[in-house]
């Protein structure tokens, strides 16, 4: 379960960043194939993250400001 959360966060990261590059190289750098790359997304899309893909950067985006945040209170 902690690389589960841990493989989210760094998705967050990245998207966030706009970095992500297209579904292909965004898979290689987090090191899944792009199947679960498009999983792991969904998850984040059904926790309410407005992600969004920018053909115009080739990358994905928040389509407002936010993070991932993971907490236990």
């Amino acid at each position: 379960m902690k690389h589960y959360l841990s493989l989210l966060l760094q998705l967050d990261q990245f998207i966030r960043q706009k970095g992500t590059g297209s579904p292909p190289e965004f898979a290689r750098k987090m090191g899944i194939s792009e199947r679960s790359l498009y999983e792991y997304l969904k998850v984040l899309k059904d926790l309410g993250a407005p992600i969004k893909w920018s053909r115009q950067d080739q990358s994905y985006y928040y389509s407002i400001d936010g993070q991932f945040y993971i907490s236990f209170l």
